[in-house]
């Protein structure tokens, strides 16, 4: 083993490099003074840090490909260490292609090395110079039960078996498939089996792993709603199947065109359309299984935020009136944060074995602890007082909109049943045109998005259609958005 003290035999320090090649060969004061920190460390860790000091002044481009570095014996004088252990550090950084040497040619920064970009980028979806932001799907995430998530994390932790913390089963935990089978069934009228319910990373990853297993089943195209949320269209693109936008009516999925479109499978939002705000009527459910039934198709039923109805109960999926039709998806992302990534798929018996092949392969399962606390704040009772708070919270949002509306455009009318976290808001041709509308609010820091946005042709009549998200902003900011946007002036837009 190499020595890691001072060499004896170097005499007194003299404060920067010596004579003896660390000047001449390219290697700076600047590089030098980078490794000089590494010559104060202890010394057992001493041989280590130097590695590690050189290693960096490479990467980061302070000593440049083709720089030649001082003799072990010059730099091990400057730093006051052993030569031994320069000589080791050098050696190692050869081994892994940050150096190059050749007996009696010296040492060299290899050429192969490339400084990194430097820092990493947020591409996390944010608009800046926006003042308030009317912009749907974005739940309050002020509201995330931030104490009882970390005891329930510390609970899990201190009882989790070591076995558990292996490659989970692709499925999901026992105990998580079990708690959302009761609670879904519970509250959302779901046929459950947990043998058949797989966690994903969201409806995002659900619906994709649908995607794939259709398009393994030679199935090409995929009916989706227009309007619609495009995502749903990326989402199956990226698993090579093809969107085709199929007309709704006051009652949901127009089941005429759906026929004549020749799908078998086909997304809906039945508990409350996105972007229209409407609920399927009972007859239209009907209608659409029946299609199913007769095509020996697929529903895919998208029930992103069916927990939150204000006015009545909310209507069960439609998942249970005909589980081997309907592949039924949800997710925790409006109830506790889109940040979890944690939602549910239960699919068709017949489709089940596929999905969880395609699972496994495309990432092992969902991170086991965060399951587990999942499952834990579920069979607690947390889940059910997180969903109260925000349903008691975008309650009265959704009633601060309206009133705000009622005072600052009157005559606008809100459709769309009071559920979810958006509302639709038709304001009169007065205060259009729709463009100019969006300019106004936009110079004035407010983002919109108008219903045209999602797929829909602007209105004949000439009202401004607006989707309003509200879930994300308190009362005052509601209130305070709505009366900027009365007062607007600008050419800006956000959509």
């Amino acid at each position: 083993m190499t020595s890691s003290g001072t060499n004896p035999g170097t005499g007194s320090h003299t404060g920067g490099p010596s004579a003896d090649g660390a000047r001449s060969s390219g290697f700076g004061s600047a590089a030098w003074e980078l490794l000089l920190p590494a010559a104060g460390a202890p010394a057992r860790r001493r041989g280590r840090a130097l590695q590690s000091a050189l290693r960096e002044a490479v990467r980061s481009g302070r000593l440049a490909p083709g720089t030649r570095l001082p003799s072990s014996r010059a730099l091990a004088a400057d730093l006051r260490v052993s030569r031994g252990l320069v000589t080791e550090a050098y050696e190692q950084l050869a081994a892994e292609g940050y150096l190059r040497s050749g007996r009696g040619a010296g040492t060299w920064v290899s050429e192969s090395v490339r400084a990194p970009v430097p820092g990493a980028r947020d591409l996390a979806p944010r608009a800046a110079g926006v003042r308030v932001d009317f912009r749907p799907g974005t739940p309050d995430l002020s509201l995330f039960p931030r104490a009882a998530w970390a005891a329930a994390h510390r609970s899990v932790l201190g009882r989790l078996p070591h076995g558990a913390l292996g490659y989970p089963d692709p499925r999901g935990l026992p105990a998580l498939r079990d708690a959302l089978a009761a609670l879904l069934a519970r509250r959302r009228g779901v046929v459950a089996d947990p043998e058949r319910l797989v966690v994903c990373s969201g409806v995002a990853q659900a619906t994709t792993l649908l995607g794939f297993v259709l398009r393994g089943r030679g199935i090409r195209t995929v009916g989706v709603e227009d309007p619609g949320s495009p995502e749903h269209s990326e989402l199956f693109g990226s698993a090579g199947i093809t969107a085709v936008g199929l007309p709704l009516d006051a009652e949901g999925l127009a089941v005429d065109p759906l026929v004549r479109s020749g799908v078998r499978a086909v997304l809906t939002t039945p508990a409350h359309q996105f972007p229209t705000g409407i609920a399927y009527s009972a007859q239209r459910r009907s209608r659409l299984l029946d299609w199913a039934r007769e095509v020996d198709g697929l529903i895919v039923e998208d029930d992103y935020d069916g927990d939150f109805r204000y006015d009545r109960a909310a209507v069960g999926a439609l998942q249970g009136l005909d589980p081997e039709h309907v592949a039924y998806t949800g997710s925790v992302s409006k109830s506790l944060a889109p940040g979890l990534r944690l939602g549910w798929l239960l699919a068709p018996a017949a489709m089940t074995e596929e999905i969880i092949a395609r699972k496994r392969t495309m990432d092992l399962g969902n991170p086991a602890v965060d399951q587990a606390v999942l499952a834990d704040f579920v069979v607690r009772g947390g889940y059910d007082r997180q969903l109260r708070r925000c349903q008691r919270a975008y309650r009265e949002r959704r009633d601060t909109l309206t009133s705000a509306l009622a005072k600052h455009f009157p005559g606008t009318e809100v459709t769309g049943i009071a559920a979810g976290l958006h509302a639709i808001a038709a304001l009169p041709e007065r205060y259009g045109p729709e463009p100019a509308l969006l300019a106004r609010a936009a110079a004035a820091g407010i983002a919109l998005r108008p219903l045209s946005a999602c797929g829909t042709a602007p209105a004949e009549d000439g009202a401004v259609r607006l989707v309003l998200g509200y879930a994300h902003l308190a009362p005052p900011e509601i209130e305070a958005g709505v009366r900027l946007l009365a007062d607007s002036r600008g050419c800006r837009v956000f959509i």
